[in-house]
């Protein structure tokens, strides 16, 4: 089959960074396809020894052992054990974990001791340390503390939790985690791979600046996080303010670069995009490049200094925004120069294919379409070039709408189909 180059498309939010502490798209719009020329009746469906770890927290050069065991088929039971590593980890994680599914984790309980009667004296009550084995019933993911909290029953009697008492579990970055489920489908096993993925660690940082205001966010394959926000009241240009303002602008460029160098992992971060409205982001550079000249040489005496190097320097680059605020973080990942930068990226191929929907759209209409009963559609007849879904779709309680929409993405690419599962909060 012939398909049309370059039609794609995307559904996720209107905004990339709105509405989310996270910056994560809170809104989600049907599924999306664009369609092929060569369109006809579809054919019958795609058939589509455990280890203890160490109930400690991990370091954090644990990261090249996120997947630590795996014992699955696709569309049968099993299990894994993994170990988050960062926030982009606890978004798979929280993905992942479903009702119904077992949770094996070390969690703390407070357990109240003595006050049976009058002789045992005052009840005393203390945190103890256990591991559970809980039977999903409700999974939150908390964006601003990195964790993912897991309520359900206790399947496993210990001598601090009953059989069947409730319990949450927090999942963290750097603790042992055991999934096990009944049935992982195409999806499941799409998540693991990415999760275990060493490159979909967030390798982008973009700094949104204005004079008095300054977002900072991290960009990943799938999250994209902001991580620290600065506001400074600036006095005026003029008048008798003016001899203040000068001073101002210094500390709020010290407290950016500050927020800089303790949220940015200059190890992983490939790339550092300073955007925002008019010469902001050029004074905020000049800073940059006069701290840097001033610690050179007591960083040669001392052999201390700022976490920012001079190496460092040459993975900034400065771009165009019309404001600083977090919903100019998709004009930023539009700007064609900072698309060649993370053009490998699956947040700048999701841009890409959202511009290409919207193209087609407006210039071919009946080659587009989106809502599940159009899209589904289209798919009965094999005419789905590019399918475009949110992945709340997939965290329903509906067992069966669940597994009618991953039975359809794994179609989509078993009949030579795109696919893309975008994020959305």
């Amino acid at each position: 089959r012939s398909r049309r180059a370059g039609e794609a498309g995307r559904a996720a939010s209107d905004d990339l960074a709105g509405g989310s502490d996270t910056g994560r798209a809170p809104a989600s719009i049907p599924p999306t396809s664009i369609s092929r020329d060569d369109a006809r009746p579809r054919s019958e469906p795609i058939d589509a020894p455990s280890t203890t770890d160490e109930d400690l927290v991990l370091p954090a050069a644990c990261a090249t052992m996120k997947l630590l065991e795996e014992a699955f088929t696709k569309g049968g039971g099993g299990h894994v054990r993994l170990v988050p590593d960062n926030p982009e980890d606890m978004w798979h994680l929280y993905n992942l974990v479903r009702v119904d599914d077992h949770v094996d984790a070390v969690t703390f309980r407070k357990v109240t001791r003595g006050g049976g009667d009058e002789h045992a004296g005052a009840a005393e009550s203390e945190r103890v340390r256990v591991r559970l084995r809980l039977r999903v019933e409700d999974v939150a993911y908390d964006g601003e503390g990195d964790a993912v909290r897991v309520k359900g029953r206790n399947t496993t009697e210990t001598d601090s939790v009953k059989l069947g008492a409730y319990h949450t579990i927090t999942l963290e970055p750097n603790r042992p985690v055991k999934i096990e489920k009944d049935e992982w489908d195409v999806l499941d096993v799409d998540r693991v791979r990415e999760l275990s993925d060493p490159a979909a660690a967030a390798d982008l940082a973009v700094l949104l600046i204005t004079e008095g205001l300054a977002n900072l966010a991290l960009v990943g394959a799938s999250v994209t996080t902001f991580k620290a926000k600065v506001e400074k009241a600036m006095p005026r240009k003029s008048g008798a303010a003016q001899m203040g303002y000068a001073k101002a602008l210094e500390t709020f460029h010290r407290n950016v670069l500050a927020a800089v160098e303790r949220c940015v992992d200059f190890s992983r971060v490939k790339c550092v995009v300073v955007a925002g409205p008019g010469f902001a982001k050029d004074a905020f550079m000049r800073h940059v490049d006069a701290t840097l000249a001033r610690t050179a040489g007591r960083d040669a005496k001392t052999g201390g200094g700022t976490k920012l190097a001079s190496e460092h320097r040459r993975t900034f680059v400065e771009c165009h925004a019309s404001t600083a605020f977090r919903g100019a973080l998709r004009e930023v990942l539009e700007n064609p120069a900072v698309q060649a930068l993370v053009a490998d990226t699956k947040a700048a191929a999701e841009v890409r294919a959202l511009d290409d929907f919207f193209e087609t759209l407006a210039d071919r209409p009946d080659r587009a379409l989106y809502g599940p009963a159009h899209v589904l559609a289209a798919h009965d007849m094999l005419a789905v070039d590019v399918l475009l879904i949110t992945d709340a779709l997939f965290r329903t309680r509906d067992a069966g709408e669940r597994r009618r929409w991953a039975r359809t993405v794994e179609e989509v690419r078993g009949a030579g189909g795109k696919t893309h599962v975008f994020s959305a909060g």
